[in-house]
């Protein structure tokens, strides 16, 4: 298999086949409770895209070096000093999203998706596979958390990208989108982790009706394909 078929593998396993939100069902602590806006969504998944990837990374270069017996302590800690690392960045440069996120950053260090990774995928493959696929496990996450804070903040405020200016700065104040304008009925219900929970599952439900379609039309081409032949082998046998 070449390099470019791996890593075409390892971006549609992350982005969408083994989705660590939709299909791992991973992080849905954070998930639920934080995902109630953009920035919210937005800010909490960056910082784990980036834990993800400097994971990985580390992982994949002191694979050789340590023993089994330190080695899930050695990725806790290497989790811990990445996680410790954007909480630090955070508070110097986004400290009132640092503020709301609150306990949630720390939190990253157990989230099962980091562990996994780096003891499922960097700790046996070369650093360049590895970054990747902390990247893209992480990019799977963040879109989805993004989806869903797009989702709740428009049905709870009827806007989207409110206090952007929290993550990218004052220039970002005036990205506000008001959607629905000032008549819109809001509903509240979305903004609370009831709602986050509905919204969840629907997304869930519409991966799994794509991939239920998409194995249809791959087993109908193939059904084709195996008529096909038979057609050419039955043609000339009779010549």
């Amino acid at each position: 298999m070449s390099n470019s078929t791996n890593y075409a593998d390892i971006t549609r396993k992350g982005l969408w086949d083994n989705n660590a939100a939709l299909v791992q069902l991973l992080g849905l602590c954070p998930l639920l409770a934080v995902s109630s806006s953009v920035v919210n969504a937005l800010g909490l998944g960056l910082a784990t895209l980036l834990v993800l990837t400097t994971t990985n990374t580390v992982v994949s270069l002191i694979r050789n070096y340590v023993g089994d017996a330190v080695r899930l302590p050695a990725f806790v800690m290497i989790i811990a000093s990445a996680v410790t690392c954007i909480e630090l960045l955070m508070k110097a440069y986004t400290y009132e999203l640092y503020q709301i996120l609150g306990l949630f950053i720390p939190l990253i260090v157990t989230n099962c998706a980091v562990l996994g990774r780096a003891d499922a995928f960097a700790s046996k493959n070369n650093l360049l596979p590895s970054a990747i696929d902390g990247f893209m496990m992480g990019m799977g996450f963040l879109l989805v958390l993004v989806l869903v804070g797009a989702v709740r903040e428009l049905l709870g405020t009827g806007h989207l990208f409110a206090d952007m200016q929290l993550l990218f700065g004052e220039s970002a104040r005036s990205w506000q989108i008001n959607v629905f304008g000032a008549d819109f009925p809001n509903v509240i219900f979305a903004l609370l982790p009831p709602g986050a929970f509905i919204v969840v599952g629907f997304l869930i439900a519409a991966k799994n009706a794509i991939d239920a379609q998409l194995k249809k039309r791959a087993d109908a081409r193939k059904s084709q394909t195996v008529k096909g032949s038979k057609r050419v082998r039955t043609t000339g046998n009779v010549a």
